[in-house]
């Protein structure tokens, strides 16, 4: 055996090649036959460590550069352990392990390679050498040839040329990234760890698909890739799909046995757009593989250079999707004497997100036997069980098209009735329709507890026998002033008893009440009354002359009720009958065309939201009303409370903080609270303490976060965080979940479960239910859901849909949320559908971001959004609270960095660093009013920022150089100038000659522009690739370092002068030592050779002449000078020529006008104003020297 591996090694040079590289640039190193040998080891093993010794064995990471690609070993489990040498012959069970690098083999290669070591095997049992016939070529002919045929790509007649411009317009605007229905974020960087889902398709259906793609025109494996693309794109991934698949590659015969790497990667692109049938994706596919095939010869390698894709650690490029379809005779082995049976390894790499291959199998008559195969999954992203759904998802796809071809895909169903049947029935809400109003329901609380408090503000307290007196005397003034039914009735009052007694009354009189935040300027309040239709309109006094321009009959209904008109009126019923599908309000909401919408909320809506179950509280519950009533909130917080028997504390003018929740809770023994997303973060960051004494917490109207759950589940034990979602079109909360757990949160807070009448319905965009899982836009149908938009009937009717699930006429409303029910059925938010950015190309969720961001300790609250400050130049951009409050800039780079090690580099956002994030008057994230970034970066040929570091500089200059642009900004991605992962390599490789630092690879691609190398080269403090610098021997005659001889040249080139000078001037004050300073200088210069070396020259070539210490000595001439002679002496001294070759390269003078004795004699001391004056030529010394000078120069003086 080990002879006759031998033998296929010297056979197949492939099998023998070493992959060396010289300057970046690798090449094949084939070894001869005597050097490269066949190392089988016999391993004994016990049985119950045999699959992980074989899992060890198929792990092995090849050195490409210095091993041949090939590595055998012999496992045997028997007791008796037999002895490796030559000519042994042993009996039992045995394991061979072959493992080739995929560089020199594919999987045609492994037909070869098993049936050459047959006939070798079977020779050398016999005692002889195999007789096979020699090879026509080997690989590395192969290649050679490869490179001829395909030409220069710089010749645009080449074969290369023309396939490479087939492929840039065939891949033009491909995606970059598939979105597929993964279970877990994108890791930074994958890590190839795979999973298996077995596939196994009938002899049946086999059959079915091979008349299909008869009658179609087309092959098996077409047939298999348009199913994938259908199921891919019905699974969330769009209209655009593209696939990978591999082709032999092998296009000459006398290649056909080699052992090699031919196999190639094409991308087929499958479009799906306009609906078409499954016939006609097979058509479109047909007509996309062919095209491929005619233009095979491109190695996938090099498309991706020329196509230039956004390159990531993360992913596979241009696809991360792949099927191959095998219908050849699987690889066999026969070993005389021996049975064989195939055991492959179990450990699984995943190359790519999924990777489906399947075999066909055909019986002896050569009829379809069915398809065996799988699905390789990554682990990074899939569980287990997604992975087997898919393939379940797929074979039933199939089934279905074999069925009806002419079946547009819109009508292809993924789902399986109890799939069906789960999503529809069993997650949603049962149908319990109220037939009930506002009034009535509260008339009925009234009068079974008329002394129950309904109201508190401060010390004031109003009953529900006082509050049905008062409204009711309200209702029927307002029905005297014209007020009838549905009647609109602006009110523009502030939070008060008088508010919610006058909103009671409007829908008493029968009237519906249109809330308008007084705060508003004056014009918008008179659009929002004008657009409204409003005639009457309840006011507070101070807003009375305001309102009197937009409305015929204004009522102030903040008047003492002594006083009021009303006062007399009766405070029996109201004798008016008012229907549960009468409008109760409309609230207005921002338009996306500029315009306010009005939306119309019929009683039933409101009857019904209090009526759900989730609000069931033993006792009365008294909760705060602390949202404006221009907001849906203020529904929720008035009437779930006063329709069920419970009392509304009013809470004063103004914002709510921490102070005000936790006096408001121990003065009115509050149970119940509603904050938005934001005003929850905000008091759980400040002191989740504050919410102590409260039952429950109701927050929502944005992304709830995580942290801020956790911090108040902790701090308050006892506490429940409610968690809702709704659009106010389904009257203020279609979804709650209740959570009591810290632990239980995971990377989101889910919305929950639909309320007790309500459904949801997650659809695709041809209404169809997509699985669970999947993301899809949500429509809500059942309990809640208002009339429509006061007005607009065409964009009622835009948004407001039949409900195709439900009978009787019924309805669903079109959110525009993008969300996916989990396996728990519950709902989570994904994002808004018209949220969705492409940023380079790619499909971008800023929640996606936001969720990474709000990971980071310091991070409170982030929010991100898509800005396009410059025409074309679209970016992402995060805004960031600190936990801490303070609005640090530094931490935006502290930011990017987390984002970047945890994100693809496209999605990493410019930062900015807020106090506090802007709100609207609702509460919500004011997104307008977020500030632009200051934002700035190169293009390879644009100012950009300039190098800040010496490592910056550098580096700018060998990314300019390899990839040969004029210049590099320091923010500039390798990638998007053109660098591919060749370029990469020879990167690595010039940095290494010029820095003599060791950077690895995938460093490029982990920080592919200059700023981000240079920071992790000054991280780590560089790897350093050559020898340190230390003392040795020297020659006779001592040659100038490269940048002395620089300016030794341009010394003799110029002649003599000051331009190189380096002067230092410092001014002395005090008692100075002259004879100290003297000896000091030369110390100096006795400690530094430089300062004593001369460069004279011997046949025009320079030397170094180092002169030694006594004879260089330090003169230090004392000059006296007048004040104002000093600066032109001080200049004259500065501008001294050097005479290179004569003269050591520093001068030292000093100047004084000092009064005393001589300051020549030795130990002279004087004391007054000097100035030392030291000149060092530049050949000597840098600015970094300069420093050194002045340090040694202090020790030594």
């Amino acid at each position: 055996l080990r002879a006759a591996l031998g033998d296929v090694v010297a056979r197949h040079e492939s099998l023998r090649t070493r992959f060396p590289e010289v300057e970046g640039e690798p090449y094949q190193e084939i070894v001869s036959v005597a050097e490269a040998g066949v190392d089988l080891p016999v391993v004994p093993v016990a049985a119950d460590e045999l699959e992980a010794r074989i899992d060890r064995a198929c792990s092995h990471a090849f050195d490409l550069a210095g091993e041949p690609p090939l590595r055998a070993t012999l496992f045997t489990s028997g007791t008796d352990q037999p002895s490796p040498d030559a000519g042994s012959v042993v009996t039992g069970d045995w394991v061979l392990v072959l493992v080739v690098h995929h560089i020199a083999g594919d999987g045609w290669s492994m037909g070869s390679l098993l049936r050459d070591l047959s006939v070798a095997y079977a020779a050398r049992r016999a005692g002889r050498a195999p007789g096979w016939e020699p090879l026509p070529v080997q690989y590395a002919d192969y290649a050679l040839w490869q490179q001829g045929m395909l030409g220069d790509p710089a010749d645009p007649e080449s074969v290369l040329a023309g396939q490479v411009a087939y492929w840039k317009a065939e891949l033009r605007g491909v995606p970059e990234e598939l979105e597929l229905p993964v279970d877990r974020r994108r890791p930074a960087v994958a890590s190839h760890r795979g999973g298996w889902a077995a596939l196994d398709v009938p002899p049946e259906l086999h059959a079915d698909l091979a008349e299909l793609a008869r009658a179609e025109g087309v092959t098996m494996f077409m047939v298999w890739q348009a199913a994938l693309a259908v199921l891919l794109s019905k699974l969330g991934a769009g209209k655009d799909i593209p696939i990978g698949t591999a082709i032999a590659g092998r296009t000459d015969q006398a290649v056909e046995d080699l052992v090699g790497l031919f196999m190639n990667m094409l991308v087929v692109r499958t479009d799906l757009s306009g609906d078409p049938s499954f016939a006609e994706v097979l058509g479109r596919v047909r007509q996309r593989a062919l095209g491929a095939l005619e233009h095979q010869e491109v190695p996938f390698e090099r498309l991706v250079e020329e196509l230039a894709p956004a390159r990531s650690l993360s992913r596979h490029p241009l696809f991360q999707v792949t099927m191959t379809v095998q219908n050849v005779p699987q690889a066999t082995i026969d070993l005389p004497g021996l049975d064989v049976e195939a055991h492959p390894g179990e450990t699984t790499m995943a190359k790519l997100d999924l990777d489906f291959q399947v075999v066909e199998r055909f019986d002896g008559q050569g009829r379809p036997d069915g398809l065996l195969g799988g699905l390789t999954y990554a682990t990074d992203l899939f569980d287990q069980a997604t992975a087997e759904t898919l393939v379940t998802r797929l074979i039933r796809l199939l089934k279905t098209v074999t069925a009806g071809p002419a079946r547009p895909i819109s009508r292809l169903d993924l789902l399986d009735p109890a799939e069906r049947r789960q999503l529809l029935t069993e997650w949603n809400g049962d149908r319990r329709p109220a037939a009930v109003t506002v009034p009535a329901l509260f008339t009925a609380h009234a009068t079974r507890a008329p002394e129950a408090i309904a109201l508190a503000s401060g010390e004031e307290r109003v009953s529900y026998g006082e509050l049905e007196a008062r409204s009711n005397r309200l209702a029927r003034h307002l029905i005297d002033r014209g007020v009838a039914p549905e009647s609109l009735v602006g009110v523009v009052m502030d939070r008060s008893i008088d508010l919610v007694t006058a909103l009671l009354a409007v829908m008493k009189a029968g009237g519906v009440y249109v809330p308008v935040d007084p705060g508003q300027p004056a014009q918008r309040i008179g659009q929002v009354l004008l657009q409204a239709g409003v005639d009457v309109c309840l006011v507070d006094q101070v807003y009375a002359p305001t309102v009197r321009e937009h409305a015929g009959t204004v009522v102030v209904a903040d008047a003492d009720e002594a006083e009021a008109a009303w006062a007399d009126a009766p405070d029996a019923a109201v004798p008016v009958r008012v229907m549960p599908d009468q409008l109760a309000y409309v609230m207005f909401t921002s338009g996306s065309t500029g315009e306010p919408k009005g939306i119309a909320t019929t009683h039933r809506d409101v009857v019904e939201l209090a009526g759900d179950r989730c609000w069931h509280f033993p006792g009365q519950a008294r909760g705060l009303f602390a949202a404006p009533h221009t907001f849906d909130g203020s529904t929720l917080e008035l009437w779930v409370r006063l329709l069920t028997g419970g009392q509304v504390v009013v809470a004063p003018r103004g914002r709510i903080d921490a102070a005000l929740l936790r006096s408001l809770v121990g003065d009115h023994g509050l149970t119940h609270v509603q904050l938005t997303a934001g005003l929850f973060r905000v008091i759980a960051e400040e002191d989740p303490t504050a919410f102590a004494g409260l039952h429950e917490v109701f927050t929502g109207a944005d992304v709830v976060p995580t942290a801020a759950v956790r911090q108040v589940l902790e701090a308050v034990p006892s506490i429940t965080v409610r968690n809702t979602y709704g659009p106010t079109e389904v009257t203020v909360i279609g979804t709650q979940i209740p959570i009591q757990d810290p632990k239980a949160i995971g990377d989101v807070v889910p919305v929950g479960y639909p309320l007790d009448d309500t459904r949801m319905y997650v659809l695709d965009e041809f209404l169809n239910p997509v699985p669970a899982g999947v993301a899809g836009e949500l429509y809500i149908a059942g309990a809640g859901l208002a009339r429509g938009y006061l007005n607009r009937p065409g964009l009622t009717g835009e948004r407001f849909v039949a409900c195709l699930f439900e009978g009787g006429g019924g309805r669903m409303y079109r959110t525009g949320d993008v969300v996916r029910w989990n396996r728990a059925g519950q709902l989570e938010f994904v994002s808004r559908a018209d949220d969705q950015v492409k940023i380079r190309g790619f499909r971008v969720e800023p929640g996606e971001v936001e969720a990474v961001l709000a990971q980071h300790e310091q991070v409170a609250q982030a929010v991100v959004i898509a800005r396009e400050d410059t025409p074309g130049d679209k970016y992402l951009a995060a805004y960031v609270v600190l936990t801490h409050g303070e609005a640090d800039a530094g931490f935006g780079a502290v930011a990017r960095d987390f984002t970047a090690s945890r994100l693809p580099q496209y999605m990493v956002p410019s930062v900015v660093v807020l106090e506090r994030l802007p709100l609207t008057a609702n509460g919500k994230v004011d997104r307008a009013a977020l500030p632009a970034p200051h934002h700035a970066s190169g293009t390879g040929t644009g100012p950009g920022r300039r190098p800040a570091t010496v490592y910056e500089e550098i580096l700018c200059s060998v990314f300019a150089q390899v990839l040969d642009v004029p210049r590099v900004a320091v923010e500039d991605d390798f990638f998007a100038l053109g660098g591919h992962s060749l370029l990469a390599v020879r990167l690595v490789s010039r940095i290494r000659a010029v820095m003599g630092l060791e950077v690895p690879v995938p460093a490029v691609f982990e920080a592919p522009t200059v700023a981000g190398l240079a920071a992790r080269l000054e991280r780590a403090g560089g790897v350093p690739a050559r020898s340190a610098v230390v003392a040795g021997p020297r020659p006779q005659v001592l040659p100038l370092s490269y940048a002395q001889r620089r300016l030794w040249f341009v010394d003799r080139l110029e002649g003599a002068s000051a331009l190189y000078n380096v002067p230092l001037v410092l001014r002395l004050s005090g008692r100075l030592d002259i004879s100290a300073l003297r000896a000091a200088l030369g110390d100096v210069v006795a400690r530094h050779e430089s300062l004593r070396t001369r460069f004279p020259e011997v046949e025009g070539e320079p030397y170094q002449e180092i002169v030694s210490v006594a004879e260089a000595g330090v003169d230090l001439p004392v000059v006296p000078v007048a004040a104002d002679e000093l600066e032109a002496r001080i200049d004259r001294a500065c501008s001294h020529a050097f005479d290179l070759a004569g003269e050591p390269p520093l001068r030292a003078t000093l100047f004084t006008s000092a009064a005393g004795p001589s300051p020549t004699d030795a130990g002279a001391v004087v004391t007054g104003e000097s100035v030392l004056v030291v000149v060092v030529h530049h050949i000597a010394g840098d600015g970094w020297s300069m420093g050194l000078l002045w340090r040694d120069l202090s020790v030594a003086y």
